[in-house]
């Protein structure tokens, strides 16, 4: 295999699974302080919007990635407040969130940019640029893997670290694991558990954010109606695969990414495959792998999904 095609396979493996990752460690946070959001897809569409339309209309991609975290935000605060304070059904009220997202998210897109006048001089936006970082990035295939992305790609792999270490090695860590496995438990030593329940999701609400943001200002340059692809559902599969992990959800967003690279990989040795069956890749892997893990003790949280 020619050196250069490996390099941008695994280059491309990075940049697909960013989006995975980031969600990925938000849902970590979230479903560890016993809290199961399958909104997370929804909340990665308006967090990709609102970015495109920050970068868009203000000109910055940072004032972007500010708009789609407040997005994200708004969004998950929807999910939160039925879900933590009034108990509804997690399941329930995040199905409804992507349904919203959906319809809002493409309606609000219509509105603001078709028939304007705002998408005359095109519809991309500002996007993050690539940054090699020197020296590193000029090593052979590691460098173009590792060091030579824009700025998400390297905060998704430095929180992973960061979480890491949050969630293993800090009392806030075992705070939060105490709350999602015995909320009862939990309270009698004095821990707020509504508290942190919110705090976890507000948190993942941001990741979530920076990881929606990141498919419509870093990955493209433009937003798409239901641009997210079921990514926030692969995302999902993936702290499961990583056992809520933030290293194990590294793992298997490198596996996703990887899968979802397979396309420009084929297409770069000229293997005559066609496009729709490549684009089944990933959500093929997704299913086998729940299926896989679903006849095995994965370690969730004990009161996941559990009203307190």
């Amino acid at each position: 295999m020619d050196i250069l095609v490996l390099e941008n396979f695994l280059s491309s493996s990075v940049r697909m699974a960013t989006p995975l990752l980031i969600a990925a460690l938000g849902l970590s946070i979230s479903e560890r302080s016993g809290v199961i959001n399958i909104g997370v897809e929804g909340i990665m569409l308006m967090a990709a919007f609102g970015a495109y339309v920050g970068a868009k209309l203000l000109g910055s991609y940072w004032m972007g990635l500010l708009v789609g975290i407040l997005f994200a935000l708004l969004t998950i605060l929807a999910f939160a407040i039925p879900t933590i304070t009034y108990k509804a059904n997690q399941v329930i009220v995040g199905t409804a969130i992507n349904i919203l997202s959906t319809g809002l998210s493409s309606f609000l897109y219509r509105w603001i940019f078709y028939g304007t006048g705002r998408l005359d001089e095109g519809i991309a936006a500002v996007t993050f640029p690539t940054i090699g970082i020197p020296g590193l990035s000029k090593i052979p295939v590691l460098g173009k893997m590792l060091f030579s992305h824009n700025l998400i790609v390297y905060f998704g792999l430095v929180m992973t670290v960061i979480l890491w270490v949050l969630i293993y090695k800090t009392s806030l860590g075992l705070k939060i694991t105490a709350v999602g496995d015995h909320p009862k438990a939990a309270e009698s030593v004095g821990i707020n558990v509504i508290k942190v329940r919110y705090l976890s999701v507000l948190f993942s609400g941001v990741l979530i954010g920076v990881a929606g943001t990141f498919l419509s200002i870093a990955q493209s340059s433009s937003f798409g109606e239901g641009m997210t692809a079921g990514r926030g559902f692969i995302a999902m599969a993936v702290i499961i695969l990583g056992k809520w992990n933030p290293l194990g959800a590294l793992g298997g967003a490198l596996v996703f990414g990887a899968a979802s690279a397979l396309q420009m990989f084929f297409q770069t040795l000229g293997v005559e495959v066609p496009t729709n069956l490549i684009m089944m890749v990933p959500y093929v892997a997704t299913v086998i792998a729940v299926l896989l893990l679903s006849r095995h003790k994965v370690g969730a949280p004990r009161s996941l999904g559990v009203p307190y």
